[in-house]
């Protein structure tokens, strides 16, 4: 499995905590930034990592900024995105089974790194149930589909 991660300088030490145990667990990971923590604007890099996903270079993402809400919001600006802000197992395993998230968001300032690399764990090895959550997310993708119509 391909995953991009994308974070902002208030997210740099988790996503660099995060890319390691990735890379120990042998996923292929692409990094899209920031490489330091010098101040930066996190839309850039949820974009960059969300349009990663949508171009199919990354079978998921995961994006951190300070409390990953910002990061998400920017990333789900993304067609076809469905990036989950999530502050534990639960939310990670049910975003996967129930709302196929594609994407992943996580606060640095918010969760320590041992729940986060459990929350990214969880959401990894979490199957897309299908069944009838398949149309509630096609319900989700109609939305965005006649927002951007009416545009």
């Amino acid at each position: 499995m391909k995953i991009v991660l994308g974070c902002d300088h208030g997210g740099y030490e988790l996503k660099e905590i995060i890319k390691e145990h990735l890379m120990k667990k042998d996923y292929y990971v692409i990094d899209v930034g920031t490489y330091n923590i010098e101040s930066v604007d996190y839309p850039d890099f949820g974009k960059e990592a969300a349009e990663a996903v949508i171009r199919k270079e990354a079978d998921r993402g995961i994006v951190i900024c300070g409390t990953g809400i910002g990061i998400s919001i920017a990333a789900n600006k993304v067609k076809g995105i469905r990036c989950a802000l999530c502050t534990d197992e639960y939310m990670a395993k049910m975003s996967r089974m129930h709302n196929n998230a594609n994407m992943l968001a996580l606060g640095n300032r918010v969760i320590g790194s041992g729940l986060a690399l459990n929350i990214v764990d969880s959401w990894i090895s979490t199957e897309f149930e299908g069944g009838r959550h398949e149309n509630r997310v096609n319900k989700i993708m109609e939305i965005e589909r006649s927002r951007k119509e009416e545009e």
